[in-house]
């Protein structure tokens, strides 16, 4: 009941966006996602992703055969798209995999195996369709809020010292190749999200049934409550509002003036900002900070190479947001808090609704609430006295850390000590 709820909801969720889109004469997540059954796919990585995610439900025989025919059907399109010189691109033999698993559970399965195939197939499909959600809402918030608020956010960054002006200034002097290192971790922040999903899942197949809590929930819930926190404070981000082109992006005749990375923006008094109807208004919280913490977080319960792997995406992805000019700092402590909130809360409900759990979810949205209201009417005061506002930033993230920490570490199962053997008496 609870997956068939989820599904109807998400449906639901998906056809709202739909509608949304053609209202602006776009198409919406749906109809992107129908089109990539026969055109080239937007992202052939992340259908692979989604194909790979499903497989966790299928025996090893069954995985073999299911990448087989996603290769061999993705070999034809390539044929035919290069016979008609059209994009060469990937990713069709994938969902077209997808799709066909989607079928097979509900003509070939019954009872248990059917419903972990189709929980299998719901995955997939919702790892891609959230990609194609985003891109929705990203639209939404340039469609429907035409004036942001770039210039609050800059300056209650001045607090922390404007870490985006100095991080972009280090990512400039390293050249393209530490400019195409992040960008690489930047855009393939769904596949490490994969990565880590298939060690929480490896045992799927042979359970029979799916962990109680994994990374896919987490990615799902973030993607799903962060843009509606846009439309609520829409913000571009330094490089639109101050950019000047750098890395090939920037704010154009719409930005402020070009001061980014090579001159501090000044703190005067912050005001509405109007900026065109293409950009999204996606920076606060930051998504991309949000996930990666998500990454890093359940990359702990696994080998020392996945717990590397997980502190080095969120490193780099903190380097790309803030290099690239994405993102202001203030944007990154909220993701934090964000991202521990919606843990909180999620692990506590895997534990039958744990107070413990709860109230941190509680706290948790209590301070991101106080982040953000500082962020709108408090930033004259946050730059002109950085020595108090920026350690309290920290210190409102670290307790949120350190709250999350400590919760969850009671909820480790404790080893029980080794039975001590009975020493038998000597004969005498």
């Amino acid at each position: 009941m609870l997956w068939a709820t989820a599904g109807v909801v998400a449906l639901g969720f998906f056809i709202a966006l739909e509608i949304a889109a053609r209202r602006y004469g776009l198409p919406g997540p749906i109809t992107n996602q129908a089109q990539e059954i026969i055109f080239a796919p937007a992202s052939g990585p992340l259908l692979y992703a989604g194909m790979t995610l499903m497989m966790v439900t299928l025996t090893w025989r069954q995985r073999f055969i299911a990448a087989g025919a996603a290769i061999g059907i993705d070999a034809v399109f390539f044929l035919v798209r290069w016979a008609a010189g059209a994009k060469m691109t990937f990713g069709n033999g994938a969902l077209w995999v997808i799709l066909g698993c989607a079928v097979i559970a509900v003509t070939r399965r019954t009872g248990q195996e059917r419903v972990l195939l189709l929980k299998g197939v719901g995955l997939g499909l919702l790892l891609v369709a959230g990609r194609k959600t985003g891109d929705t809402w990203l639209l939404i918030t340039s469609k429907t809020r035409p004036t942001v608020l770039d210039l609050y956010v800059a300056t209650a960054d001045h607090a922390l010292g404007n870490p985006s002006w100095l991080v972009g200034r280090l990512v400039k002097a390293t050249g393209p190749v530490g400019a195409h290192v992040l960008d690489f971790v930047y855009v393939q922040l769904a596949v490490a999200a994969v990565v880590v999903a298939l060690y929480q899942l490896r045992n799927v197949a042979v359970e029979r049934r799916f962990p109680g809590h994994h990374l896919v929930r987490t990615f799902l819930v973030i993607g799903l409550l962060g843009p509606a926190i846009y439309m609520i404070f829409p913000v571009v981000g330094p490089v639109f509002t101050y950019g000047d082109g750098a890395f090939g992006t920037g704010g154009g005749h719409w930005a402020l003036a070009h001061l980014w990375p090579d001159t501090l923006p000044p703190a005067g008094t912050p005001h509405p900002m109007p900026y065109d109807e293409v950009t999204p208004r996606n920076c606060m919280p930051s998504l991309h900070t949000a996930w990666a913490t998500a990454i890093f977080i359940h990359s702990r319960t696994g080998p020392r190479v996945l717990r590397f792997a997980g502190a080095f995406w969120l490193v780099a992805t903190l380097g790309a947001t803030l290099g690239f000019g994405y993102h202001y700092g203030v944007d990154l402590i909220a993701g934090v808090v964000f991202t521990l909130t919606i843990e909180a809360a999620l692990r506590s409900l895997d534990r039958g609704r744990d107070r413990s759990g709860i109230r941190l979810a509680l706290y948790g949205t209590a301070v991101f609430a106080a982040l953000l209201v500082s962020y709108r009417y408090l930033p004259v005061h946050m730059a002109r006295h950085p020595y108090v506002f920026g350690p309290l930033l920290i210190l409102a993230m670290a307790s949120v850390i350190y709250g999350y920490a400590r919760t969850t570490k009671r909820w480790e199962p404790k080893a029980a000590p080794a039975p001590q053997p009975e020493l038998q008496p000597e004969p005498v």
